[in-house]
Formats: C-alpha cells, sequence, structure tokens
C-alpha cells in the first residue's frame, strides 16, 4: 500500500507520513466520555475528529480497530487523585446505583454521537469492565520500581521514572518547574512528592464504586484504565492515541509513563490531538455559564442560541476548522454554518439533477486530487470543503442552463460528492434522509406536479392552496423553467 498521509504528531511536535506498525492493519485509541453528564459540544468534537480520521482511514484500505473508552470509574472530583469519583458523587445525590448513572448518559451520548452521524468504534470497553486487567497493570509497575504503597494506595514515582526515561515529553512540560511550584508540607499527603499519581487509591468508607486488590478495598486511578483497555485490545505498541488537548496534562502524560514504566517502552508511535471550543474566547464550563449540551443545541433550549441547531448543522460547523485550531462558538457562527449547508445539499441535489451533453464547457479535472491532497495534509477538512463550494459554480451553471457537462465529467463530480461530503465527512441532508422516503419524495413530487397541471390550466385557486398549504407545512417550493424545486426548510 502506498502512504500518502501526512498527521500531525503531538509527541514530535511536527507532521509525520503515517506508517503503521502491522500494514495493513491500524489500532487506534481515543479516549472517549466520562458519563457523569449530558454530552456537549466538548464531546463533539473529538467525536467527530477520530470520526473523520477512522473513516479516511478505511477509505485508504487500513484494517482499523478503533477503540474508545467509556470512563466509569475513578475520575475524581480535581483530577488530582482527592475528591469524590464523578459518577459516584451523581448516583448518591440522585440516590441511585452508579451503573444507573452510566448507562443512562452512556445511552445519551450514543444517541448524540448517532445524531452527528459518528460512526461507532470497533470496541467501547468500560473502566469499570476492567478492573483486573488495570490491577494487573499496576503490580507490572511496582514489580519495575516506579510504583509505591502508601497506607493502601498505589502512587507512581514521578522523580524515580524521571531518571530513567523523560516524564513530561508530550506536554512539555519540565520536572524541576513542577517540583518547585507544587511543593507540599511533610506529612500532607499519602504521596511522596506532590507530582506522583494515583495508581490504585484505597475507598474510604462512603466510596460507592470499589474492589478488592492486593493493597487495599478501592479503585484504579483515572490515568490507569487506557494504559490497561489500550494494550488489552491493540497490543503493546499501536499506532494512534487520539484525544482533546485538555488531556494531555496530565491524563495523556501520566499514561506515557505508566506504559513505559511496566513495559520499558512506549506503547503509541503517534499522538493526535484536536483543540478546544470556546465561546467568547473563553473555554466552555458550567461556573462560566456557557456551558451548552448537545441537546440544548438540537431544542434551542438555551439563552445563548438564537434558534436550534441541527446535528449537520454542527458537525459542519466543526469541520469548517481545522482539527488543531480553536473553534470560537456563537450563534451567528453557527447560523453562517447553516446557510453554507444549505448550499452545499443544494448543490448536491442539484448535481443528481444533471443530465449529460455531449461535451463539457466546464472544467471539473483535478477536484478529486486536490480534495485528497487535502484530506492527506493532516485531514485538512476545512480546505476540502472549499474544493467542493468551487465545484458548486459549476453544478449551478449547468443546472441554469449556462453551461454543459460530458456524461465522464458528470460521473467523476457524483463520484467526488459522494466519497467526501457524504462518506468521508459524514454530512447528510437531514430532512431529506429522515423524512424524505422514496414514497414521501414521490408524494411531494406528485402534489407538485398536480400544481403544474392547475397553473397551465388557469386553475389559480388549486394551484396557490397547494403552494399556501406546502408553505405553511414548512416547506420552500421555487418555480423553475424545467419545472419546479422543493426542500423542508
Amino acid at each position: 500500500m502506498e502512504h500518502k498521509l501526512s498527521i500531525y504528531n503531538t509527541l514530535s511536535r511536527k507532521k509525520e507520513l503515517f506508517t503503521p506498525l502491522h500494514e495493513p492493519k491500524v489500532g487506534m485509541y481515543v479516549c472517549g466520555p466520562t458519563v457523569y453528564g449530558d454530552p456537549h459540544l466538548g464531546h463533539a468534537r473529538p467525536a467527530i475528529t477520530f470520526d473523520i480520521l477512522f473513516r479516511y482511514l478505511n477509505y485508504l484500505g487500513y484494517k482499523v480497530r478503533y477503540v474508545r473508552n467509556i470512563t466509569d470509574v475513578g475520575h475524581l472530583e480535581n483530577d488530582a487523585d482527592e475528591g469524590e469519583d464523578k459518577i459516584a458523587k451523581k448516583a448518591r445525590l440522585d440516590q441511585i446505583e452508579p451503573m444507573e448513572v452510566v448507562q443512562y448518559y452512556v445511552n445519551r451520548y450514543h444517541s448524540a454521537m448517532d445524531a452527528l452521524n459518528v460512526l461507532p468504534p470497533s470496541i467501547e470497553p468500560h473502566a469499570s469492565g476492567h478492573i483486573m486487567e488495570q490491577i494487573e497493570f499496576t503490580q507490572r509497575i511496582l514489580d519495575a520500581g516506579y510504583a509505591y504503597e502508601s497506607e493502601g494506595s498505589v502512587y507512581f514515582d514521578v522523580v524515580k521514572y524521571n531518571k530513567d526515561y523523560k516524564y513530561g515529553k508530550l506536554s512539555g512540560r519540565n520536572i524541576e518547574e513542577m517540583l518547585e511550584t507544587t511543593r507540599t508540607l511533610d506529612g500532607q499527603s499519602e504521596k511522596r512528592r506532590s507530582v506522583d499519581f494515583a495508581l490504585w487509591k484505597k475507598a474510604s468508607p462512603e466510596h460507592i464504586m470499589r474492589w478488592q486488590a492486593p493493597w487495599s478495598m478501592g479503585f484504579p486511578g483515572w490515568h490507569m484504565e487506557c494504559s490497561a483497555m489500550g494494550t488489552k485490545y491493540l497490543g503493546d505498541e499501536f499506532d494512534i492515541h487520539g484525544g482533546g488537548m485538555d488531556l494531555m496534562f496530565p491524563h495523556h502524560e501520566c499514561e506515557i509513563a505508566q506504559s513505559c514504566a511496566a513495559l520499558g517502552k512506549d506503547s503509541v508511535r503517534y499522538w493526535m490531538h484536536n483543540n478546544m471550543i470556546t465561546i467568547g474566547g473563553q473555554k466552555m464550563g458550567k461556573s462560566l455559564g456557557n456551558f451548552i449540551t448537545l441537546e440544548q443545541f438540537f431544542t434551542g433550549q438555551h439563552s445563548l442560541l438564537s434558534k436550534p441547531f441541527s446535528p449537520m448543522t454542527i458537525r459542519f460547523f466543526i469541520l469548517q476548522a481545522h482539527y488543531r485550531s480553536t473553534v470560537d462558538f456563537s450563534s451567528e457562527a453557527l447560523e453562517a454554518s447553516e446557510k453554507g449547508l444549505e448550499r452545499l445539499m443544494e448543490g448536491y441535489a442539484r448535481l443528481q439533477k444533471l443530465t449529460p451533453s455531449a461535451q463539457s464547457t466546464v472544467d471539473v479535472t483535478g477536484l478529486k486530487a486536490s480534495c485528497g491532497a487535502a484530506m492527506n495534509d493532516d485531514l485538512n477538512t476545512p480546505i476540502v470543503i472549499s474544493h467542493l463550494f468551487d465545484a458548486l459554480r459549476n453544478i449551478n451553471l449547468v443546472y441554469d442552463g449556462k453551461a454543459a457537462i460530458a456524461e465522464k465529467d458528470l460521473s467523476e463530480l457524483k463520484e467526488v460528492f459522494k466519497l467526501f461530503m457524504i462518506d468521508l465527512l459524514g454530512l447528510k441532508d437531514e430532512v431529506n434522509s429522515a423524512e424524505g422516503t422514496e414514497a414521501y419524495q414521490k408524494a411531494i413530487d406528485l402534489l407538485l406536479n398536480i400544481r403544474l397541471e392547475a397553473k397551465k390550466n388557469k386553475d389559480w385557486a388549486t394551484s396557490d392552496r397547494i403552494r399556501n398549504e406546502l408553505t405553511a407545512m414548512g416547506f420552500e417550493i421555487k418555480d423553475t423553467k424545467d419545472g419546479f424545486e422543493w426542500r423542508l426548510s
């Protein structure tokens, strides 16, 4: 297989030509959600980013095993080995079982991902279903001498590890500076140093989620799940590990340390991170009052939203920016994305109606190559979208009778739009795909053809009634020289 895909490796901080460890197989692990609340825009971006990568790798001919985990235990309130487990806290407040919390929000997450047309992963393991693997992985780190037990908990010895390896190589953190700025007084913590992190935590009496381990009745540290599950399903070495940039430190940095300590080598060849979505230049957060769930986007029930926005508008909005760039949300930006997506979908619908001529007066050569080059350049979806918009001009010229297109060029144009817009970018016509069965389409066409016949017979009452009632239902109808166009707005 010829390798052309270049991706930005966060570890090396440069674009690298992607070469799989075991061609044509590719192992990809992406950090999924912590399921203690409704999915929000911050969940959507990594899901869509790595959905694009998953789709493209499959298109290139690789056999991809895509693992996306569910964090349902061990993620403490301040991500620093202290406080209450987030899911256990939600269960305690709602007086239900922790797994009820997990199942409820996993279902809502899956529903949102389906709406966003995010393909399901190959494997979706839960942290709570892999406790034994995490205990075994912790023991391997203890046996290697890079961890210590303290009062029933097990902590990773960052300073000792740093002497043999390099802690901070992913995030660029300097351990000496970290020790200076985070030093704690003796006796204040079970840890030897504040930079050490938990591999296993002894459960307090009120902690609901707990399992028996050699060191105590407790639960794994947050970082441990990904090391254990990634290597279980993808092997001691695998190709790609992805997630949001906010996970780079401490989560992914600790993963690297754990895996190197246990296995004596790096597990991951390419680290990929998508950037944040901000609102008014600020990171989205509940405390700032700018936190918007995906359901609120879909229903419009939030003070920062001017109207409801469809899942495809959200997906298109995210894909209009490169995955490594920051995207600043505003209702106005979403409205612009909505209009852009409507233009693209309208052009795609017009493309299906074009009839070929003997020869072309439009030039469509190079479109597929240009779109492919953009995808190969670190998944540059904004450039792909710009090429598709450029092609819309030719589609509209032919549709309006101002240009002609030959059979070969028309077939190529249809192939490119189907491949890049539908299959790879994962965009779809929500109205006509959700409600537009063949019978539905034919029924509307039938009504509008009856209206055309009424107009020919000067039966204006029937003609106006059909148009007015369809318009009241939300249909947009446009008369053309060849008949009509319609869509559900």
